[in-house]
């Protein structure tokens, strides 16, 4: 028995859950395929599969076996794939996903730096703020703001999430009551919708004392940041930002930082923004690069 084709073939049923799918897949007939199975259950003196005329499904020893299987080929193929690294430089794909409000304020500059720096890689990147999307969906590397509990993925912190909080001067012209602890509830607020972001109160920091506020009544509600970030522009009102995000506006002038002497609390987002990996990927060459890589262009930008 060809012990690496027969595992590589049992994954691949379980995958397709079909033999017969599982052999178009990978270019076999379906008998050989029923073989190699049988030759692993005769190994292990079990059965890997129930089978009937109307359904297929693994037993509780299939169901370990198969998992085994995965993470075994799994460890191969990063093994290939390291050693190819070494030799030819990065290559292949390296496939990240990220919140989305990141693509615009600074990922889609290092990915095009990135490109340009390691031209014989290639890049899928998926932007979203589905937080179970991100961290369940495989990739090799996410960028994550927020906490990650997560088991089996690796956590390292590689930017700063400091919060600010701003408006155009066109607002500030409109309305041109102060802004302060006491005004806050007579100003035009923009406010991102998230499930994190559920809180009734604010925490405002001074000199080491805390204030609590009541949360404003939002004049724009969104589930899209980069909507709020346009509207605060626009002149629509005051917006919680991050500093990352607010401030090539504040740079330019398009936006004035507000309240300046208090320290907003990082809110369910918490203080950094994370790399996150699995941990067998712990040390897959492309992903270590391209954190490094990262992190040196926060730095350079004063996000770190």
């Amino acid at each position: 028995m060809d012990k690496f084709n027969a595992l590589a073939t049992l994954v691949c049923v379980v995958e397709q859950n079909s033999f017969s799918r599982a052999a178009e897949q990978l270019g076999k007939t379906p008998s050989a395929v029923a073989k190699a199975i049988a030759a692993l259950e005769a190994e292990l003196g079990t059965r890997l599969f129930e089978r009937t005329t109307r359904r297929m499904q693994l037993t509780e020893a299939g169901r370990l076996y198969a998992q085994a299987a995965r993470e075994a080929l799994g460890c191969l193929g990063n093994a290939s794939e390291e050693i190819g690294q070494l030799q030819q430089g990065l290559h292949g794909e390296l496939r990240i996903a990220a919140a989305l409000a990141y693509g615009p304020a600074f990922l889609a500059e290092v990915c095009a730096a990135f490109c340009l720096a390691h031209p014989q890689l290639r890049l899928q990147v998926d932007l979203s703020d589905n937080d179970q999307f991100i961290l369940e969906s495989g990739h090799d590397l996410i960028l994550h703001e927020g906490a990650c509990n997560t088991p089996g993925l690796i956590v390292r912190p590689v930017g700063k999430n400091h919060i600010v909080l701003s408006a155009s001067p066109a607002y500030l012209a409109r309305n041109p009551l102060p802004v302060n602890p006491q005004t806050l509830q007579q100003h035009d607020w923009l406010m991102y919708k998230h499930p994190a972001l559920g809180r009734h109160y604010w925490t405002l920091w001074q000199q080491g004392e805390a204030l609590r506020v009541e949360q404003p009544q939002p004049r724009i509600l969104s589930d899209n940041y980069d909507f709020l970030l346009a509207n605060a522009v626009a002149g629509a009102g005051l917006l919680i930002t991050p500093w990352w995000s607010a401030a090539p506006y504040l740079a330019d002038g398009r936006l004035v930082r507000l309240m300046a002497d208090y320290e907003l609390d990082p809110d369910a987002f918490g203080p950094h923004i994370l790399a996150v990996y699995p941990s067998h990927r712990r040390a897959t060459h492309k992903v270590q690069v391209f954190i490094q890589f990262l992190e040196a262009f926060l730095r350079e930008r004063g996000y770190a």
